[in-house]
């Protein structure tokens, strides 16, 4: 990517085509949160052998590590494509993107965790709650972990972990973890037909 890294989600799609539509003659009214306004996000979570914490600019230096350290396995597992992450990213643009998702999770949009060594000074991976794009689901989950911690057989133990923490924490009654479940060929054609038709 040519421009700063940025984990890429239907709300931060549908958030700049906003921006880019013409003025509106009234302001509009801010779009309501996916969760209910009572909910208050968990800030401190704690698992077996890790943490998740909102990821912010104190996260900055120990979440680039993490990420730079796995792009080749991120680009295949996460993202599937070599937008993110990639080699050129800066630390100045990984600070904008803590500053972006810090300034999402403060405004309700969508939560952003670090997955930490319980000392704090590793990340294992990130978890992220989003809005889903597609109708029956409350919310969309993914998450990554570092190549060695794919390898030390960490990603499944975490799926199964965040499966739980969101059917007990969190106010959803249906969550997709796309490329899990459902597989990526499912929800890439949930997604599409999702779609307002052109």
């Amino acid at each position: 990517m040519k421009s700063r890294p940025t984990r890429i989600t239907a709300a931060l799609a549908f958030a700049l085509a906003l921006l880019a539509a013409p003025p509106a003659t009234a302001a509009p009214e801010p779009a309501p949160s996916f969760i209910p306004a009572d909910f208050s996000p968990p800030t401190l979570v704690e698992g077996p052998g890790f943490k998740l914490v909102p990821l912010g600019p104190a996260l900055a230096t120990i979440d680039f590590d993490a990420y730079m350290s796995s792009i080749e396995h991120l680009q295949q597992t996460f993202t599937r494509s070599t937008a993110w992450p990639h080699a050129g990213i800066t630390a100045a643009e990984a600070m904008q993107d803590m500053q972006t998702e810090q300034a999402r999770f403060a405004g309700r949009k969508s939560f952003a965790y670090a997955v930490l060594t319980p000392d704090g000074r590793r990340e294992r991976g990130c978890v992220y709650v989003y809005p889903s794009p597609v109708k029956g689901y409350d919310a969309v989950v993914r998450l990554w972990v570092t190549k060695a911690e794919y390898d030390a057989g960490f990603d499944a133990e975490l799926y199964q972990w965040v499966q739980g923490w969101l059917k007990k924490d969190w106010p959803f009654r249906t969550v997709a973890y796309p490329g899990r479940s459902p597989d990526w060929a499912r929800w890439d054609a949930l997604v599409a037909q999702s779609k307002p038709a052109p």
